[in-house]
């Protein structure tokens, strides 16, 4: 009998998944799942994987590696996919890929199942993941095979074989969640005309205008661009991320309403809950405002981009983006310090900040002449920001002159000068 490795949540699509593999198969399925922080009743998911008809349940335990090996790398880089999502879905992925290959192959498997749409990015995500470690092993796609086109024919799936669905009819939104965020989509959020109902949405945040009327402020303390401790006490990365989302989520921080391009090439809506992701990345971005100088700050924002292309597009395990990697880190040896950041109502606003190796300088910074500046220093500099200006004046003027004997209407000295200019 084959044996079939399923990377299982215990959602809809993998609660289908488990007998529709054997009936068409004639295999066992092994249903294995990454425990990255997501709220979860271990011993009832248990239950159910194998009242659906599933031989066992392997639960891998990622929550550290997951922060340290993938959410730190993210926070250092500053990466935010298309400039505003947090990337808590697809941090995710890599670590759950390799976790699933290598139990896969420990339970003597010959292929892989999962429960990613063709519609979707993650089927990209753990399909690399897994040839990156396992290029000979068969995955297998059911969304990509079967004949069921939505959520209503696969409850009535369940419903003819007597399992029940994993969640109330009313509120049937797809959601992904780890200990970085939640995900929301479908149902009414498909619509970009609707606003999103947050009462009765969310999970991790309460909504704005329910957060408390006062303020209340965090202290966040990094070495190298890794967050350390929260108001002066030391934390290991998942008890740290859980304290924010905790504070985070009582202020309704971190609640997303974006429409992003997915690499499949279709656009999809979605409300995300990342209240942890939100203040720390702040405070990061923050302190790198103190101790990065202005052309190393200018390339690491060009580098973030990428960065977020790459993990949102499925490429973590990639020589690139190890070249990456190793980019964002030897920027970071200096970000160390210390952020306030203020907490209200939804908002982030810094509340005062310091590093041991800040570039700031009051004398200099200050309008009052110091002894490191003196006001006649800018004399010069000007000068030669006046001579570009004076130069590119003079070549629109003599472009705009008649044409001379060769017909180049003053082209040719325009483009002479501006090359002298710079």
């Amino acid at each position: 009998m084959k044996k079939i490795a399923l990377a299982y949540s215990g959602g809809l699509d993998t609660t289908v998944i488990v007998p529709w593999l054997k009936e068409h198969y004639d295999c066992e399925v092994v249903a294995v799942c990454g425990d990255v922080g997501q709220a979860c009743d271990w011993e009832g998911l248990e239950k159910k994987a194998l009242s659906s008809g599933a031989s066992k349940l392997v639960v891998n335990d990622l929550k550290k590696d997951f922060v340290e090996q993938t959410l730190w790398p993210l926070v250092k880089a500053g990466a935010l996919y298309e400039g505003r999502y947090l990337l808590g879905t697809a941090a995710a992925r890599p670590l759950i890929a390799k976790a699933l290959t290598e139990t896969a192959v420990a339970e003597g498997c010959s292929a892989i199942a999962h429960g990613c749409t063709g519609k979707g990015n993650d089927q990209i995500r753990f399909e690399m993941g897994i040839k990156a470690f396992a290029p000979d092993m068969e995955i297998i796609a059911p969304w990509r095979i079967w004949d069921m086109g939505s959520r209503e024919e696969e409850i009535a799936y369940l419903e003819a074989r007597g399992i029940p669905a994993p969640f109330k009819k009313g509120d049937s939104y797809s959601r992904d969640d780890n200990l970085w965020h939640v995900s929301h989509e479908g149902l009414d959020l498909e619509d970009p005309m609707n606003e999103p109902v947050l009462e009765g949405m969310l999970k991790m945040c309460v909504p704005p205008d329910k957060a408390p009327d006062e303020a209340e402020y965090v202290e966040l303390s990094f070495e190298k661009g890794v967050p350390v401790a929260m108001n002066g006490e030391g934390m290991d990365g998942v008890s740290l991320v859980a304290k924010l989302n905790e504070l985070g989520g009582r202020h309704g921080i971190g609640i997303l309403d974006m429409v992003e391009n997915r690499v499949v090439g279709m656009k999809s809506r979605g409300v995300y809950e990342t209240p942890a992701g939100a203040i720390i990345m702040e405070a990061h971005q923050k302190l790198e405002q103190l101790c990065l100088d202005r052309k190393t700050t200018s390339f690491k924002a060009t580098v973030a981009q990428r960065f977020a292309e790459l993990m949102y597009e499925g490429e973590w395990y990639s020589p690139l983006m190890d070249a990456v990697n190793a980019f964002v880190d030897s920027t970071q040896e200096a970000v160390c310090g210390v952020v306030k950041l203020r907490l209200w109502k939804g908002g982030l606003s810094c509340a005062g900040m310091s590093s041991p190796y800040s570039l700031y300088d009051h004398s200099l910074a200050s309008f009052a002449t110091g002894p490191l500046f003196d006001h006649h220093d800018a004399t010069g500099f000007i000068k030669r920001g006046l001579m570009k200006a004076r130069l590119g004046a003079e070549s629109s003027k003599a472009g705009a002159a008649p044409a001379g004997a060769n017909g180049s209407g003053g082209s040719g000295l325009k483009a002479a000068k501006v090359a002298a200019a710079y």
